[in-house]
């Protein structure tokens, strides 16, 4: 094999059901027509904020308050991407709930797939919120945890 040669190429139905030609889709469908992955690549960087803008609105998030730009400030380090917004990663993960479909699915090497779903994900959550409140943990604290890749990461 040469450095360079391509270990695995998606097949064109594999192309067209991903989530990024979704996204593409989504964009022509608001005027922006991009060809290929390339194209889009080359418009997220050349365009940052209608790139940045575009997926705040796919993504339809919730957030605490509209935005007025998606980025103050250019500079980096230090660059301001929507300023002034809040977001909950919970709020915005539960609020795409579909009960139909398992939240998460789990394999560990030495382990069968397991399932869990949305009320699973969603009791766990509201267990260890409980928890925090009960040890004085409020809005605005910062709770952190280092864990390895396992379903009560996303917890």
């Amino acid at each position: 094999m040469q450095a360079g040669d391509l270990l695995w190429t998606p097949s064109p139905a594999t192309i067209d059901r991903a989530n990024l030609t979704h996204y593409r889709r989504w964009l022509a469908g608001r005027g922006v027509e991009l060809a290929d992955y390339p194209a889009l690549w080359r418009w997220s960087v050349e365009n940052i904020e209608a790139f940045w803008e575009s997926l705040w609105d796919y993504f339809d998030l919730c957030y605490s308050q509209k935005w007025t730009t998606p980025l103050a400030s250019h500079q980096m380090p230090g660059a301001a991407w929507f300023p002034g917004v809040r977001l909950n990663y919970a709020e915005n993960i539960f609020a795409r709930r579909d009960d139909s479909r398992p939240m998460l699915l789990y394999k560990a090497e030495n382990s069968e797939l397991i399932s869990y779903s949305w009320a699973d994900i969603a009791e766990q959550t509201r267990r260890l919120a409980a928890v925090l409140h009960s040890l004085g943990v409020t809005a605005g604290d910062r709770v952190v945890a280092y864990l390895p890749n396992i379903p009560e990461a996303v917890v």
